[in-house]
């Protein structure tokens, strides 16, 4: 079998997965798949017998081929382990008559943990014994900030920079990033949103000048987004093990579709589930949830991607995202793998600022995603709604998902629900959706107040940011992060 990545918009470079991680993008903008995926699957009745660990060690075994065994098995052991408050690392609950998938149990209080504990451990194992040193660059909307610094921080010959949008993200996850130790790390804010920020590191892995001035001092660049497959593979082992936890408890029979609701904003979430899907997981719909930037509704429903509209700061600020860049996987996977047609839609997004798939390819989409939106309004009384109703506090993107789910008719297969992040990430936003007000309240002084509300507890993680002195202030255009990223890699490697 072939067992090499190539880029999403062309054939002609193949690279091994180990290789694929390393780079993190492709040369020529795409983005790392494998044409073999799907003709290997999961043997779902060994994964309902077994736990997280093993499932990880298979769906990776899998994805990334020339990984061997125990170089997986050791990378497993180091990023699942007591980090985590629960041995079940992403354990499922009920939610009415529903179910929460509850990914937050990490270091970071949020999703992003399950694959950035991981992808330190992929990339040390990928890069051992090459001599060079590599500088991750990461633009987050919120979590994905945090959780990279924390997998990265203090690993030998590594180093991370993190980009994020000035006053867009919320209190805890800006104190989460502005207080992170550690001599690799490098942290700074961006005038501008979300895609800006993408949209320049992704500027920054193109620029050839860049790249052979820190060639010529060891350096190579490399992502920490879910534009990385490392980042990616990770993420499926939970749709796995949601399912076995389902079939453990006798929820549905081995075999059964499971439909999963996912909120997302640039697409990994949910590619992630439909990569599950590929490997033999009953998926019966994925269903993408939207806040008010809702450019994803919009094109499953009608097919066109069109990023020309408002970007509107919610209080789900993690899918604040107009351009979702995982989407162009799903695109070459559904298109039968046609690299002219991905690329000729990815240069019609960025010179005219949308593109419209054919109507056969669109039909495909439908029938494996559906979609819906959920406002501020609509989340926050689903906020206040599932903790009065259903005793569950859940964070606003959460919100999100159980307001779409809520409004999918039933269909009889049993339904999940994505949980990806603590609700003490946005204590401000979840106390004033139970009906408190928080005018002039700290973000602070609303945690410990829905703490005293709900009888819940704040992770100790989030609580004693409060206790850290702020290490990083600064601040920058989005025309010069290339340059903050070099002054990082000097500062960090000469």
């Amino acid at each position: 079998m072939n067992s090499f990545y190539h880029s999403t918009r062309s054939k002609l470079d193949s690279v091994t997965s180990k290789q694929a991680i390393l780079r993190g993008i492709a040369p020529d903008g795409g983005l790392y798949v494998a044409d073999w995926l799907g003709q290997t699957k999961m043997d779902l009745a060994a994964v309902c017998a077994q736990g997280f660990h093993q499932t990880a060690r298979q769906v990776l075994g899998i994805l990334l081929p020339d990984y061997a065994e125990d170089e997986l098995a050791a990378c497993v052991e180091a990023a699942y382990g007591s980090q985590w408050d629960t041995p079940a690392v992403t354990p499922v609950t009920p939610l009415g008559a529903d179910w929460l998938l509850e990914l937050y149990h990490g270091p970071t209080s949020a999703f992003k943990d399950v694959a950035l504990q991981m992808l330190p451990q992929l990339m040390s194992v990928a890069r051992a014994g090459d001599g060079r040193d590599v500088m991750i660059v990461t633009a987050t909307s919120g979590d994905t900030g945090k959780a990279a610094l924390d997998g990265f921080a203090g690993v030998p010959h590594t180093g991370v920079t993190v980009f994020y949008p000035e006053g867009k993200v919320s209190d805890v996850q800006h104190l989460q990033m502005a207080t992170q130790a550690g001599d690799n790390v490098a942290v700074c804010a961006i005038r501008g949103n979300f895609d800006d920020a993408q949209s320049e590191v992704k500027s920054i892995f193109a620029d050839e000048a860049l790249a052979q001035r820190l060639a010529a001092s060891g350096v190579a660049l490399s992502s920490a987004n879910s534009i990385n497959v490392g980042r990616l593979a990770p993420q499926v082992t939970y749709y796995f093990d949601a399912y076995a936890q389902l079939e453990r408890a006798g929820v549905v029979k081995l075999g059964e579709k499971v439909t999963f609701c996912v909120p997302t904003g640039n697409f990994g979430d949910v590619l992630a589930g439909y990569y599950a899907k590929l490997l033999g997981l009953p998926v019966a719909r994925l269903v993408v949830a939207s806040n008010k930037n809702d450019v994803l509704t919009d094109f499953i429903t009608t097919g066109t991607y069109d990023r020309r509209r408002d970007f509107a700061k919610t209080i789900s600020p993690s899918m604040d995202i107009l351009v979702s860049s995982n989407l162009e996987r799903l695109l070459y996977y559904m298109s039968d793998g046609d690299c002219e047609l991905v690329a000729s839609l990815m240069a019609d997004l960025g010179e005219k600022g949308f593109y419209q798939v054919p109507e056969g390819l669109l039909a495909k989409i439908q029938e494996v995603f559906a979609c819906g939106r959920a406002d501020d309004d609509a989340t926050r009384a689903e906020i206040a709604s599932t903790w009065n109703e259903l005793g569950a506090l859940i964070d606003p993107h959460t919100a999100v998902a159980k307001s779409v789910l809520d409004a999918v008719p039933a269909d009889g297969t049993v339904r999940v629900c994505l949980s990806t992040a603590s609700p003490y990430k946005f204590s401000s936003d979840v106390l004033a959706a139970l009906g408190q007000d928080t005018s002039g309240m700290s973000g602070f002084a609303c945690m410990d107040a829905l703490e005293k509300a709900t009888g819940t507890t704040a992770p100790a993680q989030l609580s004693g940011l409060r206790d850290l002195p702020v290490l990083h202030k600064d601040v920058c255009d989005r025309a010069k992060m290339g340059a903050f990223v070099e002054s990082s890699c000097a500062r960090v490697f000469l």
